[in-house]
């Protein structure tokens, strides 16, 4: 599976950004889909997933209610939508896939077997 994340860029604080994860090789409606972050200085930070083809959701407290992960499997592309950005969302994200991870792993960025090379978000206050 190669993954190619696009979408990032500078924004205001309050703005929405949608980042795009395009997928070719494998098939892409069975994986398990993932953005995770990595801000400045910090650890890598899961964002939210959708667990192979159940369509079912899983988000990090601090994303909840602002960001939504969609997959178009037709298309092999991963969504997340960003609203009411906030400057702590800054970081680079990647996009990831896990052909075999269990619920209850989703967050374990060790999980996923194939990454996308990260796009910049940059948040201003």
């Amino acid at each position: 599976v190669q993954l190619q994340a696009s979408g990032g860029g500078l924004v205001q604080a309050g703005d929405s950004l949608r980042l795009s994860c395009a997928a070719s090789g494998h098939t892409f409606s069975s994986l398990t889909v993932a953005w995770f972050r990595r801000a400045p200085g910090k650890e890598r930070e899961f964002v939210a997933a959708i667990f192979r083809s159940s369509g079912r959701p899983s988000y990090a407290d601090s994303v909840k209610g602002r960001f939504t992960i969609s997959r178009d499997n037709a298309k092999k592309t991963l969504y997340l939508q960003m609203n009411s950005l906030k400057p702590e969302d800054t970081a680079v994200y990647f996009c990831a896939t896990a052909s075999r991870i269990i619920y209850s792993e989703l967050t374990n960025h060790n999980q996923y077997d194939y990454w996308g090379q990260g796009t910049q978000v940059t948040v201003s206050s």
